[in-house]
This record gives C-alpha cells, sequence and structure tokens, in this order.
C-alpha cells in the first residue's frame, strides 16, 4: 500500500476518536537497544534486533495480513500456490515469484533458513518447526487467528514485529467501525437459520469452533452447526442436513463445487434453502472472505447482505468493498467481479 495513502488513513482513524480493541499479545516491548520482546500467541517470547525487514510468511492468512498492514515489499519467501492467489496479482505481482516455502501442513525449514530472515510468521499447526528455526538463530512468531479476537492478535503482533503498530491500530478501527455498523443494521431483524458448507464438500459444516461461525453471527444470522464438535470443518450426513433444514446454505470462496452442484442434488431437494433459492456462493475473485484474513470483515458485510438485504443492499456492500480496499491495500478493485 502506498505509506502516504496508509498515514493519511492512520491519522483520520485514529483522530477520530474511533476505540481500538487490541488484543495483548503479552509484555511486547523495545528496549532502549532497539531489540523488540514479542509474546506470540503460543506463548512464546521472541526476541528481534529491530523491525523485521525481511520475513518469510509460510502461511496465505499471514501473507495477507502484510499486504493489509503494507508490508508486501519486505516479504522474501512465501507460502505454496502464491501464484494461484488473485489477491497478490492485484497488489503486488513481484509475491508470486518469491520462494515457496510451505502451506499450513508443511514447511521447508531448509528453504526458509536459506532465506535468513529477520522474523518467519508461522501458524500454530506448524509449531513443531519453530524450534528448529530458532536454533539456527532464526526467530518465529507463532501466530493462531481462528477468532476475530485473535486476528486482531495477530495484526498487532505483526505490526510491533515490523514497526507498523499505527497501521493495524487503524485496520482494528475500520474492524469496529464496521461491527457497530453490522450491528445496527440486524438489532431486531429476524434470525435465519444458516448453513455453511466446507471447502472440499457440502457434506461437511462449521462448528462453533471455527472463524466461520463468528462470520454467521456477526452478519445476524444462527449457524446451524454450532453444537457440532471440532475446530476444522466437520462430516455429516444427509438425514443431519434435513434435520437442520437451514434457511440459507452459504458456499464458501474456495469450494470446489457450486450451488448448481448443491441444489442438484436430489437428496437435498427437501431443504427449505433449496426449494426457496437460499443458496449462494460467497465471492472469490478477490480472496477468501470466509476465512481469518484482514478482510474478513468483508465476509461478514457480504454475509450481511445475504441475510439482511432488505436493510444492507448489494451495492452498499459493493461500496464498502471498493472502501476497504482503497483504504488498506492501495488499490482500486474491479467491483464487476463480484458478480
Amino acid at each position: 500500500m502506498n505509506n502516504h495513502i496508509c498515514s493519511r488513513i492512520v491519522a483520520s482513524l485514529l483522530a477520530s476518536g474511533m476505540m481500538v480493541s487490541l488484543v495483548s499479545c503479552g509484555e511486547n516491548e523495545t528496549a532502549d537497544n532497539g531489540t523488540i520482546t514479542l509474546t506470540d500467541q503460543a506463548g512464546r517470547e521472541v526476541v528481534l534486533d529491530g523491525p523485521a525487514e525481511s520475513v518469510v510468511s509460510c502461511y496465505y492468512v499471514t501473507s495477507y495480513a502484510m499486504l493489509s498492514l503494507g508490508l508486501s515489499d519486505r516479504i522474501v519467501g512465501i507460502e505454496n500456490k502464491a501464484d494461484k492467489r488473485a489477491i497478490y496479482g492485484m497488489t503486488d505481482p513481484d509475491l508470486a515469484s518469491l520462494t515457496q516455502v510451505g502451506s499450513l501442513k508443511e514447511c521447508n525449514v531448509e528453504a526458509i533458513a536459506a532465506l535468513n530472515p529477520d522474523v518467519v510468521l508461522m501458524p500454530v499447526k506448524l509449531t513443531e518447526h519453530a524450534e528448529t528455526l530458532t536454533s539456527l538463530g532464526i526467530p518465529v512468531l507463532i501466530v493462531d487467528p481462528e477468532t476475530q479476537e485473535n486476528l486482531n492478535g495477530m495484526l498487532t503482533l505483526i505490526g510491533e514485529a515490523c514497526g507498523v503498530s499505527e497501521r493495524a491500530e487503524a485496520l482494528i478501527a475500520y474492524y469496529d467501525e464496521k461491527t457497530e455498523t453490522i450491528n445496527s443494521y440486524t438489532d431486531g431483524k429476524d434470525i435465519p437459520t444458516v448453513y455453511m458448507g466446507g471447502n472440499s464438500s457440502y457434506m461437511t459444516t462449521a462448528p462453533s469452533g471455527m472463524y466461520q461461525n463468528g462470520l454467521i453471527e456477526l452478519a445476524g444470522g444462527e449457524n446451524v452447526g454450532k453444537d457440532l464438535e471440532g475446530d476444522y470443518w466437520t462430516e455429516v450426513s444427509y438425514e443431519t442436513i434435513l434435520a437442520m433444514n437451514p434457511d440459507i446454505i452459504i458456499i464458501p470462496s474456495g469450494a470446489d463445487y457450486t450451488a448448481e452442484d448443491l441444489c442438484s442434488d436430489s437428496q437435498l431437494a427437501a431443504l427449505d434453502a433449496v426449494k426457496n433459492g437460499e443458496v449462494y456462493s460467497m465471492p472469490s475473485a478477490f480472496e477468501e472472505w470466509d476465512s481469518p484474513v484482514p478482510s474478513g470483515i468483508l465476509g461478514a458485510l457480504w454475509m450481511t447482505s445475504v441475510l439482511h438485504e432488505d436493510v444492507y443492499t448489494s451495492t452498499m456492500f459493493t461500496d464498502d468493498v471498493t472502501e476497504f480496499y482503497q483504504t488498506f491495500y492501495g488499490f482500486t478493485p474491479d467491483v464487476s467481479l463480484l458478480n
């Protein structure tokens, strides 16, 4: 993001007096000698020599966070399949050519060590690799952004590590503002029941332990899968879905199937959502808005436009998309891609 744009936005947001709900990452501090001591989201103390100028991101969520904080030029290594991420081409095409170092399930320690970064950003599922890198003198920050609170904490942590805390504060303030706006739209409205299909199959859904559950609730809906156990997409039977009988079905951005695939399944034909044409696919042209990413607030706004279109229209949503990407990513999105 253009630094002048970011500076103006930060000044405007902070001067407006909006409350910023920062999530503490522990006793974080900068010493007189310039070193920065942080506590990451796994409770580990991490010491940096100073603001990180070279960063390896092992996870698309942390890469997106770097983009939203205007730090894409500091990324020297990135997650696998970066060339498949549409948002990189829109903001910083050079990212797709960087060394790819892993995913949520694996990590190439040798490739990371060869890059010798100031810090590595790594999801909690890869924690086992953190000590190996630390033993090589490479600091690692573990993140776990599976709730909005933890997402805010991750942004705060990265902002402190890179010396741009004010940008993180501005982004979190924006979340707070939009959350209040959504609440004003949905207050007193009927609460529709929502089934969100998983990425690989509509025979999986989001339990309460997933970030997607929070999106549904923020948008003024009730997640029919909230009583299921687990913290990842949970498999369900046809009988269970029919018993849930949701008012609305949501297909996530990264799904391997379409709304048409689901609606053509004869075993789901009796669902009210199918009979009433209330099956919707989340937009996928920009980012995975149902994931714990900085643009996740757009997922909540989009869902609000679906669940409560009488008070929050698609035109209002399009305006919010434009504002968000201009403000935090520094480009004007082609909103025709939302259709």
